[in-house]
């Protein structure tokens, strides 16, 4: 069988993948042999490169330090691909005595949030002229930004009206929020947004105008007939029965 080149290989089969993993040494990263369980870089671009399109959408539900996503990346720079990569990973524990939980690395995700960190800056390094984009977003799956309501409408008395003040949790940030209300409205998390503080009110904007939020509790005029000027599909605001 013929080696072929790494990245490079025929646009017919290249015939039996595990029989081409062995005989390349793609199982192998310099002189690291990856155990069951381990994902190398090299089989995983070769089977990115054979399987999908260069605008697709690659999702890895065991992601563990994102080699997936290294290499989406790299692929990216070489081939000039758009292909975009979704990591899913729980949250488990890095062992006390292991050099990542020594580093500062307690579970799983902080490792692999870093190793695309530095896997970005290198393949930019190393491919100056690619259009690349090493970009990306974290999100941690969670119950809602609204507060649980335990009781029946008849249930509820004077002394309690403080504490329904806000029907937001108390440890929700203006992101939080923000994030929240592109999933209700059905958009996708993918696209541009900005952040900027007008009038001591910090401004949310989604994808030049989809969508532009304001989670301050006092809200000036002013802030609001800018947010208007800007002619937005969809403006959020924080509920406050104060203001």
């Amino acid at each position: 069988m013929k080696q072929f080149e790494d990245g490079l290989f025929p646009a017919d089969s290249v015939g039996d993948i595990w029989l081409d993993i062995g005989i390349n040494n793609l199982h192998k990263e310099g002189d690291i042999n990856f155990p069951n369980g381990k994902k190398p870089l090299k089989p995983i671009k070769r089977l990115l490169k054979m399987f999908t399109s260069d605008d697709a959408y690659i999702l890895d539900f065991f992601s563990g330090s994102a080699t997936t996503a290294h290499a989406v990346m790299q692929l990216n720079a070489q081939d000039g691909g758009h292909r975009k990569f979704i990591m899913v990973q729980l949250p488990e524990q890095t062992e006390e005595k292991s050099e990542a939980y020594k580093a500062g690395y307690q579970t799983i995700c902080e490792i692999g949030k870093e190793r695309i960190r530095r896997a970005a800056k290198k393949i930019q390094e190393e491919n100056p002229d690619a259009e690349f984009d090493g970009g990306f977003r974290v999100f941690k799956l969670d119950d809602s930004n609204m507060k649980d309501v335990y009781y029946a409408a008849n249930e509820y008395h004077q002394s309690m009206l403080d504490l329904l003040e806000s029907n937001i949790k108390d440890d929700r940030t203006d992101l939080d929020l923000f994030f929240g209300c592109l999933l209700e409205w059905g958009l996708p998390l993918s696209m541009p947004y900005i952040s900027e503080v007008i009038d001591d009110c910090t401004i949310h904007t989604y994808n030049d105008g989809d969508l532009i939020a304001c989670f301050d509790d006092s809200i000036p005029d002013s802030v609001v007939k800018t947010i208007a000027k800007r002619q937005p599909l969809r403006a959020v605001f924080r509920d406050n029965p104060n203001s």
